[in-house]
């Protein structure tokens, strides 16, 4: 309870999640949230938390980042909160990052330009309750992904996925061209009549084969297991309110 307000909190995975891939991520999030649609149940709002302690905004939080776009939309941005956190394990450079966040298109100013806030969480509960307040007295929001699934009920016609599978395509693209490096200097290494490193090699070539069909399976994946991720949700959830 918050000033008198039910809130709930709900925690997801992020696409630079070390456990889970990030087909995984989609998976479970879309399905979620098309479940929570289905019951009308609307999302006050969205709130993105980063790491200010982090000296650089590399790849991998930018795609992060990039995907949580996709699954917002622009028509929603109004209702999200980037909040930093972390702020007692800094100097004084955070400042800078902070203001380099906020201004620079390739990170948050797009989605505040349109509505967004940025916010920091100071590790207090003081800060914490700020921050959700700014989200219980606003009119609820239906995220992009949650509109693009009560139209279509497939996960792989979202712009989430459309997004997450460019990626896997890079992703893909750039294994195949390690792999044929491997094979050439694995040529080359029998050549020479070199069998340890031609042995090395051939376990870092299949070890890149698997990656590779690894990669390319992925989509094929969450279109195949997006529907039991759908019912294993609303089971759960139907579990839970009984």
């Amino acid at each position: 309870m918050l000033d008198g307000k039910r809130v709930v909190l709900v925690d997801t995975p992020g696409f630079d999640d070390t456990t889970k891939s990030d087909t995984d991520v989609l998976k479970m999030i879309a399905a979620y949230l098309q479940t929570m649609h289905k019951q009308e149940k609307l999302l006050s709002g969205v709130i993105y938390m980063h790491r200010i302690s982090d000296i650089r905004v590399g790849g991998t939080s930018r795609r992060d980042f990039t995907m949580f776009q996709e699954l917002c939309g622009k028509e929603a941005y109004k209702n999200v909160l980037m909040v930093t956190n972390m702020w007692g394990d800094v100097n004084g450079d955070a400042l800078a990052r902070e203001q380099e966040l906020r201004e620079k298109d390739i990170f948050f100013k797009p989605i505040l330009d349109n509505g967004a806030l940025l916010l920091r969480h100071m590790n207090d509960q003081e800060s914490a309750h700020k921050i959700i307040q700014k989200l219980t007295g606003i009119d609820p929001v239906v995220l992009r992904i949650q509109s693009e699934l009560a139209a279509v009920n497939d996960v792989t016609q979202t712009g989430a996925f459309a997004q997450l599978n460019r990626e896997l395509m890079e992703q893909a693209e750039r294994n195949r061209q390690e792999l044929e490096k491997l094979r050439v200097e694995l040529e080359e290494a029998a050549e020479a009549q070199d069998e340890e490193t031609r042995m090395e090699l051939q376990e870092e070539s299949e070890k890149m084969e698997a990656e590779l069909l690894r990669v390319q399976n992925e989509a094929a994946l969450l279109a195949s297991e997006y529907q039991a991720e759908l019912r294993r949700i609303e089971e759960q959830l139907h579990a839970r309110a009984g």
